[in-house]
């Protein structure tokens, strides 16, 4: 595709990346936790307390099927990752389409497409099967963000903010796929037991490209900071046992990431001489109940300014890398943000590290 001149409109303002579209996907089967724990014949009390108090209503999932009476058998690393392969590239198309069909778009127009996953590794990646099975274009720009872990999505959306900047007229999306039923390992232990009840599947699509319109936001800022006093507080490691990837998630997690969000927050507002009062809008990774918590008491935010996030967690658990986007989706649902308005988007994952980003409307 050419890209067309830019109109003679926008010659006379500055035209920045914006937010154009966004679009969501799942899998077709929710589960309650009683269901999963029931769907796995669990009867340890201890394991049945964390699913039973994790504030999830619902998760989206694609667990091996089981005959009645029995457990589902046990998925091998081959199993799980073909599994991976499968959903991921179905749910990625799903989302896209999704995000494409309120900006008039097809497949075809995307200059750049991004993915971004944890939850297993590919070669060629998900961005390369896309473009085969979808009609993307065989030139169009590729980049794949792999093992990051669910702060992802914004170490994503920083470079396709940046190509968009450059090349006014193009269009880039960047879809979160993460199918962490991949990545589960059922064990009877209490560590495998936290990561079980907290993950779902799903993707998120978000469409970025250069505009004028100031009724979707222009992404104005990023700002992070990695954690190194806590590297290891949140990893993806092989379990030699199992013969199967293992995530790991410290039980002081919540701590670290409400320790440090002030900095993250504060460096970002101070760039654009902002305060918290300045922000409308809040979008904060659906990490867990404890961490939802945390970012809350230590940013001085109130439970109707991390409503969004706490709507993801009920109906969808911890998306990953895909989570943020599914609290804008519920931001843009809701029709709340109006020109002048700002928000603050925040993830957090290994490393252990936060990004953030700002949104101008």
């Amino acid at each position: 595709m050419d890209h067309k001149p830019l109109e003679k409109s926008y010659s006379h303002r500055f035209v920045e990346p914006r937010i154009v579209s966004v679009g969501t996907a799942t899998p077709p089967t929710g589960y309650t936790q009683m269901e999963v724990l029931d769907h796995y014949r669990i009867t340890d009390q201890g394991i049945r307390s964390v699913f039973l108090n994790s504030h999830i209503d619902q998760r989206f999932l694609s667990l091996p099927l089981r005959e009645a009476g029995e457990r589902p058998s046990v998925e091998s690393q081959s199993e799980l990752l073909a599994k991976h392969r499968v959903e991921g590239v179905r749910l990625a198309a799903e989302a896209l389409h999704r995000c494409l069909a309120p900006i008039n778009a097809a497949p075809s127009d995307v200059d750049l497409l991004c993915c971004v996953t944890s939850t297993g590794w590919l070669t060629p990646g998900l961005s390369a099967l896309l473009v085969r099975d979808v009609g993307m274009r065989p030139d169009c720009g590729r980049l794949d963000v792999v093992g990051m872990g669910c702060n992802a999505g914004l170490n994503g959306l920083n470079p396709v903010t940046n190509w968009a900047r450059a090349n006014p007229g193009g269009l880039a999306v960047m879809i979160c796929v993460e199918v962490c039923s991949a990545a589960y390992v059922f064990d009877g232990e209490m560590r495998s037991a936290v990561v079980n009840s907290l993950f779902g599947d799903g993707a998120a699509a978000v469409a970025v490209r250069c505009s004028d319109n100031d009724t979707v936001p222009a992404v104005t800022g990023y700002a992070r900071h990695i954690i190194t006093s806590a590297m290891d507080a949140m990893r993806y490691d092989w379990d030699e046992r199992h013969g199967k990837f293992s995530f790991f998630l410290d039980p002081d997690v919540p701590y670290v990431v409400g320790a440090h969000a002030e900095r993250v927050v504060d460096a970002l507002l101070s760039r654009a001489a902002l305060g918290r009062s300045d922000i409308a809008h809040w979008i904060v990774h659906p990490g867990g109940k404890k961490v939802i918590d945390a970012v809350r008491v230590n940013l001085e935010l109130t439970h109707h300014d991390l409503r969004h996030t706490t709507e993801v967690l009920r109906s969808y658990g911890n998306v990953s890398s895909s989570s943020f986007l599914f609290a804008y989706q519920n931001l843009v649902d809701e029709g709340a943000a109006r020109p002048g308005d700002r928000a603050v988007m925040m993830t957090m994952g290994p490393g252990s590290t936060i990004e953030s980003a700002l949104l101008t409307w």
